[in-house]
């Protein structure tokens, strides 16, 4: 048994023999010892097979420690395998570049975004999407059946919903599109002598910066940001810039908000669902940062470019890589009036409420973005425009904060918008209740961490690394704030190249790895293994994780891999050896 090197055991005996000699004979083929045509046959067969080589694309320690230890432990479990295997480190958005919208990859490790509701599966899975960029499949899965549960689980609600969630979990921990490993928790740290109520909304979300009470005197809330992306590129639709931040939904703001897994009215003061219909009022008086008047227009238009940014004007439509799944849902939009509006849905109610996320964009600034996009010294793709390409600095929205300024890679500052609805006096919802908001970028956690000790800084507003979280000394003025997590750790795989389509190559990979392991020694125990992608509530009983893997369970113990029975798996899937390498035809 071995964790990290590969074994000398000769796998080539009667185990081997017979599946290679199975093989060949499904192939029409004979074992023969004479004969010059069948000697020609074997030749041409053997030039044609060679060992199985991958790479697996991750982040640098420096912009995810957790990715890359998990990359270099999946590597050493697959090279005992008998794989060939490297490891590519790319930056943060050099890594999403390349998996969500160049799809250049073999195998990727890294956090995916998840969400509260399993209906992000569609986007995620859904294989509508297997030729688009961002977080809509960026695996290249396709599987009819799925489609139809993805399809199922968004028309209906209640019991059968839930029904369908089910059997939908069920078929997607069959084909293992990508691996789940483990869901990270979620420690920030935040001083306590300058607000109170850090725990009343999810810091991951514009409610965690909002409603705040600060002491006396206080007017600037200073978070301190560990990714620099914030202050490089402000555009909602950029995928590659798009993470784990919540500072465009202070700039921005949705028609509706979520608290808890629960939507609350937010931009629209209410709706109502019936028929495939949403019901949809605005708040009256709301502007832009730039006072121009919020009304609509604006929201008819935004999903109209989230359906395409060219605006029907291209030879076909041209989605963004974000808030394809949420946009998606809405089929036609009628305004009625300046503040009414009806969203036609192709969802039931539990899911169509997921379209009043977006954020509302501005008519009058992003209508001249839907035009070819022009990159000095790049190449672009047909069809690509203005919407995703610029930066978008400055930002004109309608949050409760406005842009102030920023430093590239030094800090981004936003500034309270006075003329926010939930400023007035009739809207009970938190509200800004600094001046300024501050995110100071600083690489490091152990760093950020100094800052808010040293009361340069109040909040940790990126998660922290959970190497650190045990050196972390309590003290009066300071405390550790621990919030669920909808993310999840995954190894993801590109099944648009062999053998990565085939899920029994998956699955024999899934047993490889030990999860359980890896969330103590990774993450030093601040994370939870797991089997599948969604919340624990929406999770069936016969896939809750409960020591093991109850679909995949690792072939091994403690971290140390069974090579034997690895091999078997890979073996028992269709796959051959010569000696110790895994073999597959070119």
């Amino acid at each position: 048994m071995s964790k990290r090197e590969p074994v000398s055991n000769d796998t080539t005996g009667g185990r081997g023999y017979s599946r290679r000699a199975m093989l060949a004979g499904s192939a029409g083929l004979t074992v023969a010892t004479s004969g010059c045509v069948r000697q020609v046959r074997t030749v041409v067969n053997r030039d044609d097979v060679e060992q199985l080589s991958l790479t697996i694309t991750t982040l640098p320690a420096d912009g995810d420690r957790e990715s890359i230890q998990l990359a270099r432990e999946v590597a050493a479990v697959l090279e005992a395998a008998g794989i060939d295997v490297s490891i590519e480190m790319r930056s943060n958005e050099e890594f999403l570049r390349a998996v969500l919208i160049n799809h250049d990859f073999d195998l990727c490790v890294g956090q995916h975004p998840g969400g509260t509701d399993p209906d992000f599966l569609y986007e995620a899975l859904h294989s509508l999407y297997a030729d688009e960029s961002g977080w809509q499949n960026p695996f290249g899965f396709a599987n009819l059946r799925v489609d139809d549960l993805l399809e199922e689980q968004r028309r209906t609600d209640g019991d059968d919903r839930e029904a369908a969630v089910e059997e939908l979990l069920e078929e997607v921990v069959r084909e293992q599109p990508f691996v789940p490993i483990c869901v990270p928790e979620e420690h920030r740290m935040v001083r306590t002598d300058r607000f109170d109520g850090w725990e009343d909304g999810h810091p991951a979300t514009r409610l965690g910066y909002l409603g705040l009470e600060p002491s006396e005197g206080t007017d600037r809330l200073r978070a301190v940001h560990v990714d620099a992306r914030p202050s490089q590129n402000i555009n909602p639709l950029t995928a590659e810039y798009r993470d784990h931040d919540p500072f465009v939904d202070l700039l921005y703001d949705s028609l509706a908000t979520e608290r808890d897994g629960d939507l609350e009215p937010w931009l629209a003061e209410s709706w109502a669902y019936e028929d495939g219909v949403l019901e949809v009022q605005l708040r009256e008086g709301c502007r832009f940062h730039d006072d121009e008047p919020l009304d609509a227009d604006d929201v008819e238009f935004t999903y109209e470019l989230l359906r395409d940014t060219e605006l029907e004007e291209g030879e076909s439509p041209s989605p963004p890589p974000q808030y394809r799944g949420p946009a998606g849902i809405v089929e036609d939009v009628e305004r009625r009036d300046d503040h009414e509006l009806e969203l036609e849905v192709d969802a039931g109610e539990a899911v169509a409420e997921r379209a009043l996320t977006v954020p509302i964009l501005p008519e009058h600034i992003w209508d001249d973005r839907a035009t070819p996009a022009t990159v000095p010294g790049v190449r672009v793709a047909g069809g690509t425009t203005e919407a995703v390409t610029t930066d978008n600095v400055p930002p004109i929205g309608s949050g409760p904060f406005r842009f102030g300024s920023r430093t590239e890679r030094a800090h981004l500052t936003l500034e309270r918008y006075d003329d926010h609805f939930t400023l007035r006096n009739d809207v009970d919802l938190p509200g800004p209740t600094v001046g300024e908001l501050r995110i100071q970028i600083d690489p490091r956690s152990t760093s950020a961490i100094e800052l808010v000790s040293t009361d340069s800084a109040d909040v940790t507003s990126s998660i922290l690394e959970t190497y650190v979280l045990d050196d972390i000394e309590e003290a009066d003025d300071t405390a550790m704030l621990e919030s669920p997590s909808w993310t999840f750790y995954h190894l993801g795989f590109n099944a648009r190249r062999a053998p990565f389509g085939n899920p029994r190559f998956r699955r024999a990979v899934a047993g490889l790895i030990d999860k359980a392991w890896l969330a103590e020694d990774v993450f030093h125990g601040y994370a939870e293994p797991t089997a599948t992608p969604v919340a624990d509530e929406w999770t069936p009983d016969d896939l809750v994780w409960d020591g093991e893997d109850p679909v995949t369970p690792f072939l091994g113990g403690d971290g140390d891999l069974d090579v034997d029975a690895a091999r078997e798996a890979f073996e028992d899937a269709g796959f051959r050896y010569d000696g110790e390498t895994l073999r597959v035809r070119r």
